[in-house]
């Protein structure tokens, strides 16, 4: 199995950035692409952004230009960099990642992330 743990999430005033971090762990081998979702408040998870181990990297719309994902591979981290948050960004963030060989996805226990005056 795959553990995913992360952490960066908090309080922040709109216009604000935070930084995510997501630690994996246990048997991350056959792991080819590692992303971001959000659950916002009454609505269903979304993808944020994802990157695959060649490095590609996908974002959401409503994050382009404010999001940046990147991952240290010698830490087995991945990161969301977030900037001028809104508050309409306010949501539960959960690192993901997919495994190649048979496609199972494993999920981390989230982090709040609240943008909020």
């Amino acid at each position: 199995q795959v553990q995913l743990v992360e952490s960066g999430g908090g309080l922040v005033q709109p216009g604000g950035s935070l930084r995510l971090s997501c630690v994996s762990s246990g048997r991350i081998s056959g792991i080819v692409t590692m992303g971001w979702y959000r659950r916002p408040p009454g609505k269903q998870r979304e993808l944020v952004a994802s990157i695959t181990n060649g490095g590609s990297t996908n974002y959401a719309d409503s994050v382009k230009g404010r999001c940046t994902i990147s991952r240290d591979n010698a830490k087995n981290t991945v990161y969301l960099q977030m900037n001028s948050l809104k508050p309409e960004d306010t949501a539960v963030y959960y690192c993901s990642a997919r495994r190649g060989y048979d496609a199972a996805v494993f999920w981390g226990q989230g982090t709040q992330v609240t943008v909020s005056t």
